[in-house]
């Protein structure tokens, strides 16, 4: 009898198992593999100037006109501290102690200039951003991808 008991559960939890495979979402069941695991956050990548108008000089003018706009979509404060912004280069920008208000959004300029809360600077001599073909990629502070953000041959603007 203990026997039967046995394979009768064994069925049931073999047939639940796979009732509950068979309800995954595509992106959970390894239709995507290829993509990177994404965390998701309320904080995303906005809009993004890669190509700085005008003369590429290296003035920091020029380099302050380089940025990427990152956008708190949600009602609640984030403190994004520890978090990075890099290019496909390997360039990474980490975020210092600061709290990205809800529905707001803060720059990422490349060149030189005083942070405040709408704007942040990277301190760099040279352009971070490739105009024909770069990767901007967001991550938390344990490293997770949030949101990436790809341009040039091919790939959305």
């Amino acid at each position: 009898m203990f026997r039967n008991a046995s394979r009768v559960a064994m069925a049931v939890l073999g047939s639940a198992a796979l009732a509950a495979t068979a309800a995954l979402p595509a992106s959970a069941d390894g239709h995507h593999r290829h993509t990177p695991q994404r965390w998701r956050s309320a904080v995303v990548l906005g809009t993004i100037q890669y190509d700085s108008p005008g003369r590429d000089d290296r003035s920091n003018r020029s380099l302050n006109a380089e940025w990427v706009t990152v956008r708190n979509t949600g009602r609640t404060p984030v403190n994004i501290k520890g978090w990075s912004l890099s290019d496909k280069s390997g360039h990474t920008y980490r975020f210092g102690n600061l709290r990205l208000a809800g529905h707001s959004q803060i720059r990422v300029h490349t060149g030189y200039g005083h942070d405040n809360r709408w704007d942040v600077y990277q301190d760099r001599r040279n352009y971070v951003w490739d105009n024909n073909r770069d990767t901007a990629t967001l991550r938390n502070d344990h490293r997770r991808v949030v949101d990436q953000e790809r341009w040039g041959h091919g790939h959305r603007h």
